[in-house]
C-alpha cells in the first residue's frame, strides 16, 4: 500500500500516522531513534507491507507488471490500491477523502520534529499537490507512477505501466476489493494490539 492507505489504517493515531508515513525512510534500527508511538507505526508500516506483499490478490495484480518492471511491479500495485481505495465508495466519498487528506496534513504539521531528512524534503510537495486526494484521479495515477520511476535506480519509462494500468483497470480494482477486505480487518487487529 502506499501514503493514502497507510495513513488511513493509521485510524486517527498521530503518532502511528507518524511512523506510518516515514516508516520507508526509516532503516533497521533507526526506528529506536524515536519516540514510543511512532515505532509503533514504523512497525505497523511494516507488517502491512508484509502482509500486502504476500496476499493472494497482490500476487495476482502484480503478474500485469512483471514482463516489463520485474521486481518494481509490487511498487506499482502500492501505487493502483491507493486509486481505488481514494474511490472506494465504502470508504470514501470525493468531500470526506478531501477532509481526510486536509486532517492528515495538519496532523502531520504537528509532527515535523519527527520527520528524516528525505521525508522532510518530499513532504511539502505531497501537502502541496495533494497526493492523498489526487489519487483518486486518473492523471494523479500517472502523475504518482511518474514519480516513482524517477526515484527508482533502473526504471526510465513509467507511460507503459500507465497503460497496462488502464488495459487491466477491472482485474486490478477485483484483485484491490479482494485483498482490502482482509487487509483492513487484520490492520485494525494490529493496530488494537499496540500499546497506545
Amino acid at each position: 500500500m502506499n501514503y493514502l492507505a497507510h495513513a488511513y489504517l493509521s485510524f486517527g493515531h498521530p503518532g502511528v500516522l507518524t511512523g506510518n508515513m516515514i516508516s520507508d525512510f526509516v532503516k533497521g534500527k533507526k526506528k529506536f531513534d524515536y519516540p514510543t508511538e511512532v515505532q509503533q507505526g514504523i512497525e505497523l508500516h511494516r507488517a502491512i507491507d508484509q502482509y500486502t506483499d504476500t496476499h493472494i490478490a497482490t500476487r495476482e495484480a502484480k503478474q500485469v507488471f512483471r514482463s516489463h518492471y520485474r521486481l518494481y511491479s509490487g511498487a506499482f500495485i502500492d501505487v493502483v490500491y491507493d486509486h481505488f481505495l481514494a474511490n472506494d465508495e465504502s470508504e470514501f466519498t470525493e468531500e470526506s477523502l478531501f477532509a481526510f487528506s486536509r486532517d492528515t496534513y495538519a496532523a502531520l504539521d504537528r509532527q515535523e520534529a519527527w520527520m528524516p531528512d528525505r521525508f522532510a524534503h518530499m513532504y511539502p510537495f505531497m501537502k502541496q499537490q495533494n497526493w492523498l486526494f489526487n489519487y483518486r484521479t486518473r492523471w494523479g495515477i500517472k502523475k504518482s507512477m511518474g514519480g516513482l520511476v524517477k526515484r527508482a535506480a533502473y526504471l526510465e519509462d513509467y507511460h507503459t505501466a500507465f497503460a497496462i494500468f488502464e488495459e487491466h483497470y477491472q482485474l486490478l480494482e477485483d484483485c484491490y476489493r479482494h485483498f482490502w477486505a482482509e487487509l483492513k480487518p487484520w490492520a485494525r487487529s494490529g493496530f488494537d494490539q499496540l500499546s497506545l
